[in-house]
């Protein structure tokens, strides 16, 4: 099985090195650099491609415009969020920047390898205890009141699934153009700037077409 490529990007020296040490030390895992600024995240991400850059907000530069011009460039890496901030609103900014995982440094160190597993299989994981905050933030009150057409109620629902664009239109009878188009309406509508955001913003909303579900088991609690 082939290590997952991680970068760590951290302005905390001896908290660098520590977590390059350990995780230089554990199978399946291959760290390929580091770095203590948003400039050289930035340059981590073209140079060195790894497949997860594990980033602290606290640091040199803008974290969060560092995150979306990282997805820009390589929008194949998948970002965590590694930092003391437990503000509510600074993990929604993070995630709807584009990182897949926000896991608060007062966790394990298992917590950070589960992050790195969960958003490897494509989903988000934020530090539990802390993503009950903000799904609630993300689902009320005024998220609870936004109106959905049926039509998009139905994709909401497949997105909750983890259905692609194609498999919705393929379930739907719609083209793919079609399912883009109504993806780009929802993240206008739930004021998000993309799918994971679109993700957490419609969970917990009351949606016809959509069943009950267990957050535990749509990966966002892990």
């Amino acid at each position: 099985m082939q290590a997952v490529s991680v970068a760590f990007v951290d302005d905390h020296p001896t908290l660098l090195e520590g977590l390059r040490a350990i995780f230089a030390r554990r199978n399946g895992y291959k760290v390929v650099a580091t770095g203590g600024c948003c400039e050289i995240a930035l340059d981590i991400a073209v140079t060195h491609k790894p497949d997860i850059v594990i980033l602290d907000l606290n640091m040199p530069g803008n974290a969060f415009e560092c995150i979306r011009r990282m997805r820009n460039l390589a929008p194949e890496i998948k970002i965590i969020v590694f930092t003391a901030s437990s503000g509510i609103n600074h993990a929604i900014d993070a995630l709807q920047a584009g990182a897949s995982g926000y896991v608060l440094k007062g966790s394990s160190l298992e917590s950070l390898t589960e992050a790195i597993d969960a958003v490897m299989a494509g989903e988000t994981y934020i530090t539990k205890g802390f993503a009950t905050k903000v799904i609630a933030a993300l689902t009320s009150p005024q998220g609870a009141k936004i109106k959905l057409s049926a039509r998009e109620e139905q994709i909401v629902a497949l997105l909750l699934e983890s259905r692609t664009n194609r498999e919705m239109a393929e379930e739907l009878h719609l083209s793919e153009k079609t399912i883009k188009n109504y993806m780009s309406l929802l993240m206008q509508k739930l004021k998000v700037r993309n799918r994971v955001g679109l993700v957490m913003a419609a969970r917990g909303m009351p949606l016809a077409s959509a069943p009950s579900r267990d957050l535990e088991r749509i990966g966002l609690l892990n």
